[in-house]
């Protein structure tokens, strides 16, 4: 199995006056929504299709998930799973031979980190992608690529 964790693209910044914004509804930034349509493209240079999209309900995952439709063939589906540390219920509701998760930090990190089984100290940039294959369970998956936004930019402009 592929799998690839994709940390959503820039937002808005969190309100200091958290009346004023809810976290979940922070949506993509002009410059996040340009950095996210270079990561398509350099998906699409590298040929990867998904199977399969799971995004976090908050907003800026959702927008990103549905700017990576293009290279979708297969369902997307939202789950609050994440949205919290990595759990085996989240694991369970992964399924296919490639898949993309969309979500936050720390979060993916971590999930990184429990399929590799070591830790590991790595933090997504927004926009940036970390791509494992292997066997979907603690310990069966090692990192078969890093892909930050930089470099996703270079594959995009060749």
């Amino acid at each position: 199995m592929d799998l690839l964790l994709i940390r959503h693209a820039q937002a808005v910044p969190r309100a200091a006056d958290a009346a004023r914004m809810r976290d979940a509804a922070r949506r993509l930034t002009k410059r996040g929504r340009g950095q996210l349509g270079r990561t398509v493209r350099g998906l699409e240079r590298l040929g990867l299709t998904f199977d399969r999209i799971l995004h976090s309900p908050k907003l800026r995952s959702i927008e990103s998930a549905n700017a990576l439709s293009s290279l979708l063939h297969g369902e997307s589906t939202v789950t609050r799973r994440l949205c919290v540390a990595p759990s085996d219920q989240l694991l369970a509701e992964i399924h296919g031979e490639r898949v993309a998760l969309v979500g936050h930090e720390p979060h993916l990190s971590a999930l990184v980190a429990m399929l590799v089984g070591a830790p590991v100290a790595i933090t997504l940039k927004p926009s940036g992608v970390a791509w494992l294959e292997g066997d979907l369970r603690p310990g069966g998956m090692q990192v078969r690529a890093l892909l930050p936004p930089r470099v996703l930019r270079a594959l995009a402009e060749r």
